[in-house]
């Protein structure tokens, strides 16, 4: 028995598929946090001032080959019709950058792991994510994409306790030794995966899996240029709402990652390990919104679960600003973390159905949107927060005034914008209905 035929239902399966870019996505945020409690200390031990800024700068780098890296990268996974080799190659990367930073002790350096960190994280967001919607029914998708999306929360619960934890017992190199662990138990998911996308067959590749062998398909397809991809989604409302969202969500994410730790240890003291630990206690909560609210963005559509979702985490943004007592922050942090999670299921499933609705445009290139998206923010967020960190006496509250303003402009966009039906739409629309109904009463 071949390899290549060996277990084809199960590793074909979009089950199994949907598992595999968990692992991966788990793997990457992993990758990602469990250094985040730790860099300001590991800084002030080499010896560096304005660590702040620097830890700012070190996230900015992550965020910049993630963003620069989406355009190439959705390009070719279009062209060339090819999920598993660039997920191969994010994972080489994934271990590579991981030595990289262990071993660094020049701060250059450890930029040039961030970006290879970054240039890895693209494969599995956009490659692993367009996977899933190739292979999954389309009723399914936002519970499927839900699922996958559900270890960016497992992978930050996880990171910076643990990264908090080594560093406390083993040192530096403590965090990057567990995150190259599971890099390699990653690998083997991505080898086992076998392509199969749903979709009708030609004559050849029924009768190849008639006979039990894989069909052999052409690796290359007349894929449209970049310059057309952006005209074409430039004029889908949808397209951009979705991508500004995507934004806001990496600004929240790469300024918070910068300035949360320093934050703690000034106003309450805290150090690395229980930095970690209130991190921890604030993600619990957001582990199961991914599932949950794709699996509702496929009942209900996607517009209404965005909006909530925005919606919510705007006034406990407003909360972590209280300095009361660090009760009060941990439950607004958990809080915030929770519906802020809750918006990017839906908001992926948005861009599933903006890539079937618009020809010529592929799984790869609307989740690549997200992907530069977020990144972009990712990339402005640490350098925003490290500066109003550094150069305003309340930089804190500088910065979460910044983050409710940007998600009130998504708020109003989604409220527009998103969804086949959009939600102003369909309130209008009741509205009006309920009103011509009171008027037929009123005249009988």
């Amino acid at each position: 028995m071949r390899w290549e035929s060996w277990g084809t239902q199960w590793r074909s399966s979009y089950w199994f598929v949907t598992f595999v870019v968990w692992l991966g996505i788990l793997t990457d945020l992993v990758v990602y946090s469990i250094i985040v409690p730790v860099i300001p200390f590991e800084l002030e031990s080499l010896g560096y001032s304005d660590v702040s800024t620097l830890t700012g700068w070190l996230m900015f780098t992550y965020s910049a080959g993630l963003a620069l890296s989406t355009v190439l990268v959705s390009m070719l996974a279009e062209k060339y019709q090819s999920r598993q080799i660039p997920l191969l190659i994010g994972n080489a990367l994934h271990i590579g950058a991981q030595i990289m930073f262990m071993e660094a002790h020049k701060y250059w350096l450890m930029c040039c792991a961030r970006v290879l960190q970054g240039i890895a994280s693209t494969m599995v967001w956009v490659v692993g994510l367009a996977l899933i919607s190739d292979v999954t029914p389309e009723a399914q998708v936002g519970r499927q994409l839900g699922l996958a999306i559900s270890g960016l929360t497992i992978g930050t619960l996880m990171g910076p306790p643990i990264g908090g934890a080594l560093y406390s017992r083993f040192g530096f190199r403590g965090p990057f030794i567990l995150g190259t662990i599971f890099a390699f138990i990653d690998l083997i998911g991505r080898v086992l995966i076998i392509e199969r996308k749903l979709g009708p067959s030609s004559p050849d590749e029924e009768k190849a899996d008639a006979e039990g062998h894989e069909p052999v398909v052409e690796t290359q397809v007349q894929a449209p240029s970049f310059a057309r991809v952006l005209i074409t989604l430039g004029r889908s409302p949808r397209a951009l709402v979705a991508g500004f969202i995507g934004m806001a969500y990496g600004l929240l994410t790469g300024l918070q990652d910068t300035i949360i730790s320093l934050h703690l240890n000034k106003i309450w003291g805290l150090k690395s390990s229980k930095i970690g630990l209130i991190m921890l206690a604030a993600v619990i909560p957001t582990i199961l919104a991914p599932p949950i609210f794709g699996w509702l963005s496929d009942r209900h559509g996607t517009a209404w679960i965005m909006l909530l979702g925005i919606l919510f985490t705007i006034p406990w943004c407003g909360a972590m600003i209280v300095e009361e007592t660090l009760g009060l922050f941990i439950a607004s942090y958990a809080l915030q973390s929770f519906f802020m999670s809750s918006v990017v299921s839906p908001l992926s499933a948005e861009l599933a159905a903006v890539g079937r609705s618009i020809e010529g445009i592929g799984y790869a290139h609307v989740h690549g949107v997200f992907n530069f998206s977020f990144g972009l923010g990712a990339t402005v967020g640490p350098v925003i927060g490290g500066q109003l960190y550094d150069h305003f006496a309340r930089g804190f509250m500088a910065s979460y005034v910044l983050l409710m303003a940007v998600l009130g402009c998504g708020a109003v966009l989604t409220l527009f914008y998103s969804g086949d039906v959009s939600v102003a739409f369909q309130i209008y629309h009741r509205g009006a209905l309920k009103l011509v109904e009171r008027r037929r009463n009123t005249v009988t």
